[in-house]
């Protein structure tokens, strides 16, 4: 299978993203002579992270009977001035509800996810510490 994304320089210090007909525009801060108008690509990795693990956990936990009612991630990193370093340290936090959850079970298929499935997860870890906790509310 192949990934195919057009990219087009939409003036200034933006880029326009095509992502299979889903536009998404990237731009630089005023301070860096962008307008401001969409995320830049570094917070995109960290939004691409949450998203490939997040997906991976719904789909692990479903297989298990234990799909959670509802479900969100933070994705905080901390930037590295370690060229070509992107981050020093991703830190994730897992907040799922729902009541056939289980800790056991939730730790499973975040770790199923970080170390085998998640590509982006991969990716990142190359370049920065990934570290994560899990949060239960029935």
């Amino acid at each position: 299978m192949e990934h195919n994304v057009k990219i087009s320089w939409a003036g200034d210090m933006s880029f326009e993203a095509d992502i299979y007909g889903h536009k998404v525009i990237m731009d630089a801060s005023d301070e860096a002579g962008g307008k401001g108008r969409g995320p830049r690509p570094k917070p995109l990795s960290l939004a691409s992270l949450g998203g490939c693990t997040g997906m991976d956990v719904v789909s692990i936990l479903d297989k298990m009977k234990a799909k959670p009612e509802s479900f969100t991630l933070s994705v905080t990193a901390e930037l590295s001035d370690d060229y070509p370093k992107i981050y020093k340290k991703i830190h994730i936090i897992y907040l799922l509800k729902g009541k056939n959850l289980s800790l056991d079970k939730v730790m499973k298929a975040v770790s199923l996810s970080q170390e085998k499935y998640c590509g982006v997860s991969a990716m990142l870890r190359k370049a920065a510490e990934i570290s994560y906790e899990i949060k239960i509310e029935e």
